[in-house]
Formats: C-alpha cells, sequence, structure tokens
C-alpha cells in the first residue's frame, strides 16, 4: 500500500481524534514504525492492523471509519492529481474517468502500485455505475471518497450499492445519482 495512504491516515486521525490517539493505535495495532513515507510502500497487512486498532480505540466500525477516511482524503487527493483533472469536469464525468486518467497515470508512474480496477457506465447523465474490484475490498474508502467529492463539487448525490465484495460478492456495484 502506498504511503500516501498511511500519512493521510495519520492526519485523518491526528485531526479527528488527537496525536495521542494515533499513538495508540500505533502500539494497540503493534507497528514498529512512528513515520510513514509518502514516496514508500507498505505492506497492505499494516494498514489492516492499523484500521483494526483505530475501530477498537475509537469503538467504531471498520467500514464506518474507513469511508470517513475517504471522505476526509479528497481535498488532499484532489490536489495531488489536480493537473489530470479536466476543469470543466462535474462529479460524473471525474469518477467516470478515474480509472483511465488517474489510475492507469498511477500504475505507469509506479508499476507495484495497486489501486482498485474501476469500471465504469453512464446508463444516463445523471448517474454513473462504478465496477469496483480490489483484493484489498476497501470498498468504504471508495463510497466515502464518492461522498468527499460530491462535497468538493458541492454536489448533492445518492449511492447506493447492489454488490459487494465484503458480503461475499465478486465484485461491488456502486451507483452514484444526482438528486
Amino acid at each position: 500500500m502506498h504511503g500516501t495512504i498511511f500519512a493521510e491516515l495519520k492526519k485523518f486521525v491526528t485531526e479527528k481524534a488527537g496525536l495521542d490517539t494515533w499513538n495508540a493505535i500505533l502500539e494497540k495495532s503493534g507497528s514498529k514504525r512512528t513515520v510513514f513515507l509518502v514516496t514508500e510502500a507498505y505492506p497492505d497487512q499494516e494498514l489492516v492492523a492499523l484500521v483494526g486498532a483505530a475501530s477498537q480505540l475509537l469503538q467504531k466500525p471498520v467500514p464506518d471509519i474507513l469511508q470517513a477516511f475517504g471522505e476526509f482524503i479528497v481535498p488532499d487527493l484532489a490536489k495531488i492529481y489536480r493537473a489530470l483533472i479536466k476543469p470543466e469536469w462535474g462529479l460524473l464525468d471525474l469518477l467516470e474517468n478515474t480509472e483511465s486518467v488517474i489510475h492507469t497515470t498511477i500504475r505507469l508512474k509506479d508499476p507495484a502500485a495497486e489501486p482498485p480496477r474501476l469500471k465504469c457506465s453512464r446508463p444516463n447523465a445523471s448517474e454513473v455505475v462504478i465496477t469496483y474490484t480490489s483484493q484489498r475490498k476497501l470498498c468504504p474508502v471508495a463510497k466515502g471518497i464518492v461522498k468527499g467529492l460530491a462535497d468538493f463539487y458541492h454536489e448533492k448525490v445518492d449511492i447506493s450499492e447492489s454488490s459487494c465484495m465484503l458480503k461475499g460478492d465478486s465484485q461491488c456495484l456502486i451507483s452514484v445519482k444526482k438528486s
């Protein structure tokens, strides 16, 4: 997992619950690190341990933490990838083009990077259906990013999920409709 995710997780926890909580999460997770570099990659299991520890300490379900985290990271992701985002795009346009523009660029820059695979369809002008697949099964982060992007674009959307990898399905189907 890319170091940016770990750095953003630390920022998320410290802004929402304080540095002492982050340090307690590190300790509870068994992490020997105090710093996560954005230029490095870290084992997926380390993120799982950190989020699991956060769930226990904050007494919130893992999916809720992951979704809130997804919402939180949107402003920073928008800054990182702003050169790839066309100014005329709205939320649905960005969602529809994330795989072909942003994820493809990530994979080209770092062949070891493994962002989720997204296939998007546009059944009509006010809806995008995202087919999400990833061995990490971090679909709550994806839904959080969608919510965060809706806020970023000042658009109201309804998000629904008709299938979910966390429920045993082979992929997640996430519908995003302008409301």
